[in-house]
């Protein structure tokens, strides 16, 4: 049986953990080559992982002629110029989130994956928990009437651990952005995937001054990507929504969720790489939180997203689309960008309403 070959270009923790191990499960496909930057690094990775040869120099790996597809596992920069050159090397791709660095690499991007004809699919994790999928099962199915409310939450300390040191994530250049990036792609998906276009945006990011190791020089230096961003946006239908995300507060039980709230009732989704994957209703007439059945895999406290969302992804490369009601497409991800690009340019240029500091409550016959 002729196998889906593919090459994972990347070679840091989530390529180990994801890309490469995700595509050898598939009993019809196989990783060909992993494409990294350090030599040493690369080829230490694809002994552990099995992979028979290594590469650096990724047009290389994309104009190979026993290489179907490529996934992309590289820092947020670099990604528009390795989809493109695998696009016009007629490769299917599957790329990280975000697409690109700005809603106009993004829209470039898309542009050539539509042009190449291939499959294209970006990595929105949460789509594949079971929770999730039930979720929005149960939305369409009426169960907690007409919706007009929900929020998406992620909080964690991670930027602030002790010791953390600096990554790609942390520099402008390399990143785009901090955590409205990072988490923040994710959260819009969701709302995306679940209720439809977003049509609205405001928000704000906030970065927490401080020095870090940097990882690849070893000196210190300054973080300069935001380590909070917040917004609030309108769903096509009007329906109202916020989103937080966060790598410097502490949560408060529940790391990151989807909750959406409906006439008859609310639903409330946990988010994670699958390790937790649960949901929970709850009721006007009976407000405690009731866990949902789902399937004993969502219980199985690993990572089951990772594989299920790159097994989605050959499946999609052996057919010739995409799993419409999952997976996500280029589409997705520049919507996504033109939501987080609306926080920044919100954020850069905020219109908050100011207070009057010399408003005299005493004239209506209070104490000042």
């Amino acid at each position: 049986m002729t196998k889906l070959r593919v090459g994972v270009i990347g070679a840091g923790a989530f390529a180990e953990s994801c890309h490469v191990p995700g595509v050898q499960s598939h009993p019809e496909a196989e990783v060909v080559v992993l494409c990294g930057r350090d030599s040493a690094r690369t080829r230490a990775a694809a002994q552990r992982l099995g992979v028979p040869e290594v590469s650096l120099d990724y047009e290389e790996v994309c104009a190979r002629t026993d290489i179907d597809a490529v996934t992309i596992a590289t820092p947020n920069v670099v990604h528009a110029r390795q989809a493109q050159a695998a696009f016009a090397a007629g490769k299917h791709v599957f790329c990280e989130k975000p697409l690109g660095m700005n809603t106009e690499e993004a829209a470039d991007m898309l542009r050539a994956a539509e042009q190449s004809r291939k499959i294209h699919q970006i990595a929105f994790t949460y789509r594949y928990l079971y929770g999730v999928q039930e979720l929005k099962r149960r939305l369409l199915n009426g169960e907690i009437g007409e919706p007009y409310y929900v929020a998406v939450h992620y909080d964690s300390w991670d930027g602030l651990r002790p010791g953390s040191k600096i990554g790609f994530r942390e520099h402008l250049d390399s990143a785009g952005a901090g955590v409205l990036y990072d988490v923040g792609s994710h959260l819009f998906d969701l709302v995306g995937f679940v209720l439809g276009p977003i049509e609205a945006v405001s928000g704000n990011t906030i970065l927490v001054p401080r020095t870090r190791i940097d990882a690849r020089t070893g000196a210190l230096a300054h973080v300069e990507t935001d380590d909070i961003a917040s917004a609030a946006f309108t769903c096509s239908g009007g329906i109202q929504g916020q989103l937080f995300a966060s790598r410097a507060t502490p949560n408060s039980g529940d790391k990151a969720y989807i909750e959406l709230v409906g006439r008859q009732g609310a639903l409330k989704a946990s988010l994670s790489r699958g390790s937790v994957d649960v949901l929970t209703i709850s009721r006007p007439s009976q407000p405690t939180w009731e866990v949902v059945p789902l399937p004993v895999q969502a219980s199985d406290g690993q990572p089951h997203c990772l594989s299920r969302m790159m097994h989605s992804f050959v499946d999609a490369c052996l057919r010739g689309r995409l799993n419409g009601e999952v997976d996500a497409s280029f589409h997705d991800g520049l919507a996504v960008q033109r939501a987080m690009d609306a926080v920044r340019q919100s954020s850069a240029e905020p219109a908050a309403i100011s207070l009057d500091a010399d408003f005299d409550s005493t004239a209506f016959g209070g104490v000042a």
